[in-house]
């Protein structure tokens, strides 16, 4: 049975919100209950449709390597929007890791960077890999990380939400504790944008992957950089890409990049740019706030309706009993293991009755 206090929170949503939501939700074609974005987002339609016709002109020999400038500016655009910084803060590439790569290079030998522990390696591999330099790592729960923050610590690197479990850092207290010391923060918004609103230009640096909640390819990857602190990043992957104008940048000296962040842009995987550009937006017309409001509700909801208390994250991470997996499998129930616990998230593409079909099927078999 579902209460009411788990209904409130989708009624929060006024009409508007609720037909655009609606209108977003019909272009997702899952054959099961799909409850798993936080692996990997599913693409709308008009995302699938894009794709189908550039796949097509590349089929027939028509496809033009400039016309594919058109959706990465897009999706540049839409994600600069939708993390509230002005473009020329964004840099797009492929991966994750190759940003913080990128941050982890420049920092100062024996320096000292704060992590939270048991966060996804893509933002603490790059900084353990500068042991060479002295660069120390310091890792601890992430409860703690505004209070471990300290005068030694040139950067904090840490994942606005948690991809194991879907906790959510302390992001007004992180950025009281560093403007106190002068520390840099790295903060990785791959399970945070699309459904959580989040102000990128309060941080020194953010990246994000686009194949999960973004709804878009793997092979997206963002990155935002203060104005302040471009020259002090090495664009040790400068390519033709981020020349000032790249289509003159493709032979030959001298070193001519772009000024603003897009001079740490890496050379894209076309197709998955092709998909980024309509997934977002689709995301951008429900906006943000609708978006967090939808995706909270239905995570309360299905909380609520196994007997656990309502939390402030759209990844609910449950211990699960030895029925549940072929439960799930039974119920054509789609979510992952992640840390020894079973993880379900909710997004744009689930519903009241994809909830309810998860309560129906694992209420008695899960729990905190």
């Amino acid at each position: 049975m579902i209460s009411a206090s788990a209904e409130l929170k989708v009624r929060e949503l006024d009409a508007d919100d609720r037909r655009r939501l609606e209108a977003a939700r019909q272009e997702f074609d899952a054959e099961v209950t799909y409850l798993d974005t936080a692996t990997m987002g599913l693409p709308p339609r008009r995302t699938w449709e894009a794709l189908q016709s550039s796949m097509h002109d590349w089929r027939a020999g028509q496809a033009d390597p400039v016309a594919y400038d058109r959706p990465l500016a897009a999706a540049r655009s839409s994600y600069a929007a939708l993390v509230g910084v002005p473009e020329n803060w964004v840099s797009v590439g492929s991966q994750v890791s190759v940003f913080a790569g990128l941050i982890a290079a420049s920092l100062p030998d024996g320096c000292e960077v704060l992590t939270a522990s048991g966060d996804f390696t893509s933002i603490l591999f790059p900084f353990h890999a500068q042991a060479g330099r002295r660069v120390t790592v310091r890792e601890v729960p992430l409860d703690h990380i505004p209070d471990a923050v300290s005068e030694r610590t040139a950067l904090v690197s840490v994942a606005a939400v948690q991809s194991a479990d879907g906790r959510l850092v302390d992001l007004d207290a992180l950025e009281t504790a560093c403007a106190a010391t002068g520390s840099r923060v790295l903060l990785d918004l791959t399970q945070a944008a699309g459904w959580l609103p989040v102000q990128a230009s309060r941080f020194s640096y953010t990246v994000a992957g686009g194949y999960k909640w973004m709804l878009a390819p793997r092979g997206t990857a963002y990155m935002t950089v203060q104005p302040d602190l471009v020259g002090a990043l090495v664009p040790h992957n400068a390519s033709w890409y981020a020349g000032a104008d790249r289509w003159t940048s493709i032979y030959g000296s001298p070193l001519r990049l772009a000024e603003d962040a897009r001079r740490f842009d890496v050379s894209p995987a076309w197709l998955a740019w092709v998909g980024a550009a309509p997934s977002l937006e689709l995301l951008s017309g429900v906006g943000a706030s609708a978006l967090h409001t939808h995706a909270l509700g239905l995570a309360n909801r299905f909380r609520i309706g196994v007997g656990l208390a309502e939390g402030d994250s759209a990844i609910v991470s449950v211990t699960a009993d030895a029925e549940v997996p072929e439960l799930v499998r039974a119920a054509g129930i789609v979510a992952s293991v992640r840390a020894g616990r079973l993880r379900l998230s909710f997004h744009v593409s689930s519903s009241t009755d994809d909830v309810d079909r998860a309560v129906t099927a694992l209420a008695g078999h899960v729990h905190a």
